[in-house]
């Protein structure tokens, strides 16, 4: 048993320190919890935040690989992604990205990650959908309904934008950016 809490406690001890922005004291901690039993993904996830928030990017993707081969998760999944979009392997990563969505729709780095790269990739049509079914779950999250009448106007489908921007003002009047963006579709 002792091992399981010794892991448990270490892991816990990382989060607190990365938490707390001590990156030295946050890794010794998750190094620690990866020694003390078994085989879990959460450490190496620890050790890939360390990693980025340092600007390590190799040690970052080679740490959430580690992750991803014990237990495939959206956030491994979202981590490797974001690093390959920074190194500007767009293409990957947005596939990458939608492979975290479908195994979580409710993933917001990969869901906000898509909608930049399906921007900048032109391929607003095809990340449309994944905003569709977000709002499904959580109809309530404007930036995310915002984005998605964003998408509508670059397709110049105006309609559909307006209904999302008027469907954000009934709950939110006081959204600017909704305003602001039914204003200009509308002058």
């Amino acid at each position: 048993m002792s091992g399981h809490l010794d892991y448990e406690i270490n892991k816990e001890l990382g989060e607190c320190y990365l938490f707390m922005g001590e990156l030295d004291k946050a890794e010794e901690y998750y190094k620690k919890a990866v020694g003390s039993n078994g085989i879990h993904p959460d450490p190496y996830l620890g050790l890939a935040t360390v990693a980025v928030q340092r600007g390590q990017l190799d040690d970052a993707i080679a740490m959430y690989e580690k992750a991803h081969k014990i237990e495939p998760t959206d956030k491994s999944l979202s981590g490797i992604a974001l690093i390959r979009m920074e190194n500007g392997e767009k293409e990957n990563a947005y596939s990458l990205f939608v492979e975290a969505i479908k195994m979580n729709p409710e993933n917001m780095v990969a869901l906000f990650s898509l909608i930049r790269l399906g921007h900048e990739l032109e391929r607003v049509q095809d990340i449309i959908p994944y905003l569709r079914d977000y709002l499904e779950v959580d109809p309530a999250k404007h930036e995310v309904r915002y984005s998605l009448a964003g998408c509508y106007l670059c397709l110049e489908d105006k309609e559909a934008a307006k209904d999302h921007l008027n469907k954000i003002l009934e709950m939110a009047p006081d959204f600017e950016a909704a305003t602001e963006m039914l204003d200009t579709i509308q002058s």
